[in-house]
């Protein structure tokens, strides 16, 4: 059960005619044995240059967006009973932002790792009773086949079976996407690497976008000053770098503003370069206008 002394974290951020609510579902206590592709001793370093605590406490937020004429899409779910109780605050988020779980009428799943899918049970049952969920094929291929699971290896079949347990109340209310237009004024952007259907959403309203990047950084103040930085829990860590490093570069060269799964709350900002890599400028927000 969530602790309740932890305060839902909810922050409206405008995006032309429409309204993205930052869901803050909580953090988990990482290590530094998390990181890959650098030193111990230089992730340490970086995140103590970033004025944060060697070992790295890893936020996760989700998403919900709004506008005139539409119904509420989320974009993730959050950890759910999956997670430490330090987690799963999504469900009360969305009750401050006045939405209630019934009016989803959409879900983007930026991929299936449990921190991302595991808010979609409520009592082993669908969280979200009237959401049809849309995820990248690379993703469903990946996780949901039973020869997937018997082939996985077992320290990585937890990852599987939550997957699977996460998703099997919404069969037959699933949606494959394999980029491009997902939904009016939302595209899907694949970024793979973390997983092989990690999809990052781009919402554009007017002249004006945000992009939903998830888990192409998830220590901030690692990974943007160095991008060689993998994670554990990247499915393909080669891939996931080449993919945060070209993605960074694009960001900092257009200016595009960015929302995270893991960037600390409220997560939504800028990349900029910074020598060699990158740092993240965050947005200022505006309460008349969000």
């Amino acid at each position: 059960m969530a602790n309740s002394k932890i305060l839902p974290g909810v922050k409206r951020w405008g995006v032309g005619d429409l309204t993205v609510t930052v869901l803050n579902d909580g953090w988990f206590q990482g290590s530094l044995d998390l990181v890959t592709g650098i030193s111990k001793d230089e992730a340490g370093a970086l995140q103590r240059a970033g004025f944060r605590t060697e070992a790295p406490r890893v936020t996760l937020n989700a998403f919900l967006v709004t506008g005139p004429g539409r119904k509420p899409v989320m974009i993730d779910t959050g950890y759910g009973a999956f997670g430490p109780p330090t987690m799963g605050r999504v469900s009360e988020a969305l009750a401050v932002a006045g939405v209630s779980p019934d009016e989803i009428e959409t879900i983007l799943v930026t991929h299936c790792h449990p921190d991302h899918v595991g808010g979609l049970l409520a009592g082993g049952k669908a969280a979200y009773p009237n959401a049809e969920i849309v995820l990248h094929s690379d993703e469903a291929k990946h996780w949901l086949p039973d020869a997937a699971l018997a082939a996985a290896p077992d320290g990585a079949k937890p990852y599987f079976e939550n997957a699977r347990k996460a998703l099997a109340p919404y069969a037959g209310r699933m949606r494959e996407q394999s980029g491009g237009e997902v939904l009016p004024e939302i595209t899907a952007v694949h970024l793979p690497g973390h997983t092989p259907g990690h999809c990052g959403f781009r919402i554009v309203s007017g002249d004006k976008s945000l992009l939903v990047f998830t888990d192409v950084v998830h220590l901030p103040a690692i990974q943007f000053k160095q991008p060689e930085a993998g994670v554990g829990f990247d499915v393909d860590g080669d891939q996931a770098r080449a993919t945060r490093k070209a993605i960074l570069a694009d960001l900092a060269a257009d200016g595009t503003r960015i929302a995270g799964s893991h960037l600390e709350f409220p997560a939504v900002g800028f990349v900029a370069r910074d020598g060699d890599g990158y740092r993240f400028v965050p947005e200022l927000w505006v309460a008349d206008e969000a």
